[in-house]
């Protein structure tokens, strides 16, 4: 697949961003709807689109290929926690705020991103391998993440690893390995309630991009710099490993753009749940997000796809 092919697959989930910005900008969506509209991606849309997907990959995708993936998704997270310890002291010198750069590092948007664009570029049967990413994520953060940021970890914080991702993510899991076959009109409802997820999830990034001071957005260099690490630079030297790693021609690119995905929320929300100053976090998620579009084409064709 050429660079223009995926770049215009790209361009047209930018343009779903586009309308969500309007859509904020005439008013035709608040903060009220959009926090709604958020919270069904979350908990309804993004979890049965998972499920969807798996059911229609039953049979489909060998077992030890998913063996595989989850472990390129840990090896991905280890890699990123390195790597934020190490990078984070060139692009913050305050030690509090630069746990809020550690966290940038590690936590990009694997499922509210990462679905959208897998399945747009590699098709919707592909979202199950985007499944175990967000499994992992989940793990990580919960454990990690949380005691980054409280200096210690709590048991009590693995209580909110049940949530409607975690546990629709298992039964995709059990979907695929135990070939179960669900009821056609099933498989129909969750497919199309799950389609609900592409447009739904970019227009609340548009949203989030009209709000924002787009000076403080696209008018930082340090974040730019940051943005090249984090989408290009790390993702590519992580290219010879999963070569060796990845034997399947299509589940190199897919692994490429899990790589390369833009910063989730979830570093936002801690911050400002310890009081922190979470500008620039919040700044450098909008212009991931943004740039993506232009990285991940080169992602993937770098992974020869």
């Amino acid at each position: 697949m050429t660079f223009f092919t995926v770049f215009f697959q790209m361009l047209a989930l930018l343009i779903m961003i586009g309308a969500g910005y309007l859509a904020a900008k005439t008013d035709m969506l608040d903060e009220h709807t959009n926090n709604q509209m958020s919270g069904m991606i979350v908990n309804v849309f993004n979890p049965l689109l998972v499920l969807a997907s798996s059911a229609n990959a039953v049979g489909q995708i060998p077992l030890d290929t998913m063996a595989v993936v989850g472990l390129i998704a840990a090896g991905m997270f280890v890699f990123f926690i390195i790597a934020g310890m190490l990078l984070s002291p060139f692009f913050e010198k305050d030690r509090e705020q630069r746990k809020i750069y550690q966290l940038m590092f590690v936590f990009s948007n694997v499922g509210f991103i990462g679905i959208p664009v897998i399945s747009s570029i590699f098709g919707a049967e592909y979202v199950v391998y985007v499944t175990e990413f967000m499994l992992v994520y989940t793990f990580v953060f919960y454990t990690y993440g949380i005691a980054l940021m409280e200096g210690r970890f709590s048991p009590a914080s693995l209580k909110s690893m049940i949530n409607p991702g975690t546990i629709f993510g298992l039964a995709a899991m059990a979907v695929i390995v135990f070939e179960i076959q669900l009821p056609d009109f099933i498989i129909t409802a969750v497919t199309y309630l799950g389609n609900v997820t592409s447009p739904v999830a970019l227009m609340a990034v548009g949203f989030a991009l009209a709000n924002s001071d787009l000076k403080k957005v696209f008018g930082q260099p340090g974040l730019y710099i940051f943005s090249v690490v984090k989408l290009l630079i790390l993702p590519l030297l992580m290219l010879p490993l999963l070569k060796l790693a990845a034997n399947d021609e299509t589940l190199l690119p897919v692994c490429m753009v899990m790589f390369g995905m833009p910063i989730g929320n979830m570093p936002l929300i801690l911050g400002n749940q310890k009081g922190m100053d979470v500008t620039s976090c919040s700044a450098a998620i909008i212009l991931t997000t943004v740039l993506c579009v232009f990285t991940v084409p080169v992602l993937i064709i770098c992974a020869g796809w």
